[in-house]
């Protein structure tokens, strides 16, 4: 009886307790690895995530919201939909990155079994984060999650770049984590409690001082701008975007991303949306100072993956502005929408920017790094159905319709435009043009400059499959965006009813 009580328990984590479990055994299995049997941890990490997406994905149909551990973990509609693009996200970086660690003889060193198994242990991080709903609980997560992505900064030792920028990421990451353990700790301190439907009752309630709640809530928005790249947040974004390995990058720019947007949920709309007045404020001055700057710092830049840390900044932009759309005054009508469009940004984005990179890792080989503008002349001559692709995913991220991008950046607008700020639409149409400038420079680069580089394309047939299907996600949910914008409303409308 006892057992089938703590089963019972233990049955809204059943995807994080398998990860955790698998990646243990990964762990394990891979120290009795020879070099050439590396692959046989490359197929069981993406078994384990395949796993885990029909878990969560199981959970996902049920819609139910079911709590655990004295409410400590939730599992519902949103966190389910958002783990299941996270495993997608994780799956889709470690299939780019096998090639790039081929090419660089680094299965057996840098990125060996180490790295795919800090990959699940700062995936696991990222489902407590999205799952969890107390401050301890959420704070936990992100903890795991950031010391696994230090770990994976600093993987190349005798790197200088890739040293100096985990130090960096580390050390602004600390501070950044004292930022929202601040906050948190004022907030304990103001309401006596730790649950975040708790501590929104009794900032509602108006027995707390409300100015020990805001500057509470002030800090706990720093530390959720540094994780998702915000200015004035954003000093680490370039340099460790640059620094890291190629596919560190993209686990750093991807999934984690999935993980902010649901914690913002859970803090701010959950926890302190009695305050929404409050936080709004901030979050609007950051969304705009971050389209300004990252769109027009990125068309300075000639290294591509440092152009696309600025584009990130100025993403983030996109999904802030949502979350600032959602309370017009009192009026929580325009909740949903504004939720869910900054949801469907956020997935939307991460879909892109794992093609891009994806596509940044197949154009390296050993000893180049396909990471500067003038590596991508001429890309059209050496192979059209690279250069078509990557085409398709800097017109996305332009917002340029009919691809997928367009329909996320209409989303977030429309719902900014329901608040009546017609002044702050236009403004981000303004940068979003502006933005589109350097997107296009890349397909320029492609299609009418001459390569520099005119040796054949040697990629792994996986790579080449995969890459096809997340350019032809790209078109095809641009053509079609209902399913996956009904989804994420649909998610936001339980989660936020429950």
């Amino acid at each position: 009886m006892q057992n089938t009580s703590q089963m019972a328990l233990l049955a809204p984590l059943h995807a994080e307790v398998f990860l955790l479990i698998a990646a243990s055994a990964i762990l394990l299995i891979d120290m009795f690895l020879d070099e050439g049997k590396r692959w046989i941890t490359y197929a069981l990490s993406l078994a384990t995530l395949v796993v885990c997406g029909f878990l969560s994905l199981a959970d996902y149909n049920t819609g139910a919201t079911v709590y655990a551990f004295s409410n400590m973990f939730v599992s519902d509609p949103m966190s389910n939909l958002l783990k299941v693009a996270s495993y997608v996200a994780v799956g889709l970086t470690l299939v780019y990155s096998r090639q790039y660690a081929h090419q660089r003889g680094m299965l057996g060193g840098e990125l060996g079994g180490e790295f795919y198994v800090l990959a699940l242990f700062a995936l696991l991080g990222q489902m407590v984060m999205i799952s969890g709903n107390n401050f301890l609980s959420i704070y936990l997560g992100l903890e795991l999650m950031s010391l696994s992505l230090y770990a994976l900064v600093a993987l190349r030792r005798d790197h200088a770049m890739s040293t100096e920028a985990a130090m960096k990421y580390f050390i602004l990451g600390a501070l950044a984590s004292g930022f929202l353990l601040y906050g948190i700790s004022m907030l304990y301190g103001a309401t006596g409690s730790l649950e975040l439907a708790e501590v929104a009752r009794k900032a509602a309630d108006g027995t707390v001082k409300p100015t020990i709640l805001v500057f509470g809530t002030v800090f706990v928005v720093a530390g959720l701008a540094f994780k998702l790249g915000a200015v004035p947040f954003h000093m680490w974004v370039p340099d460790v975007y640059q620094g890291s390995p190629t596919p560190v990058t993209l686990l750093l720019g991807a999934a984690p991303k999935l993980a902010t947007f649901a914690i913002c949920i859970r803090l701010l709309v959950e926890g302190l949306l009695p305050l929404a007045k409050d936080w709004q404020q901030m979050l609007l001055i950051l969304a705009v100072a971050s389209l300004a700057v990252g769109n027009l710092t990125a068309i300075a830049q000639t290294n591509l993956k440092r152009m696309l840390a600025y584009s990130t900044i100025a993403q983030m932009g996109f999904v802030l502005l949502g979350l600032a759309a959602g309370v017009v005054g009192v009026d929580k009508g325009n909740a949903a929408a504004a939720y869910s469009s900054a949801m469907y940004y956020s997935i939307v984005y991460v879909l892109t920017t794992l093609g891009t990179f994806g596509l940044i890792m197949v154009l390296s080989r050993s000893g180049f790094e396909a990471d500067e503008l003038s590596d991508f002349k001429g890309l059209s001559k050496r192979s059209p159905v690279f250069a078509l692709i990557m085409s398709l995913l800097m017109f996305s991220l332009a917002g340029v319709p009919p691809m997928v991008g367009f329909a996320a950046k209409f989303s977030v607008l429309q719902a900014v435009l329901q608040t009546g700020q017609v002044w702050l639409t236009v403004l981000a149409v303004m940068f979003s043009l502006i933005g589109a400038f350097y997107y296009l420079r890349v397909v320029k680069t492609m299609w009418f400059d001459e390569p520099a580089d005119a040796s054949p394309l040697v990629v792994f047939a996986d790579t080449r499959v995969v890459l096809g299907l997340n350019a032809a996600a790209v078109v095809g949910m641009g053509l079609i965006p209902g399913p996956l914008l009904n989804a994420c409303m649909s998610a936001i409308t339980k989660t936020l009813a429950s």
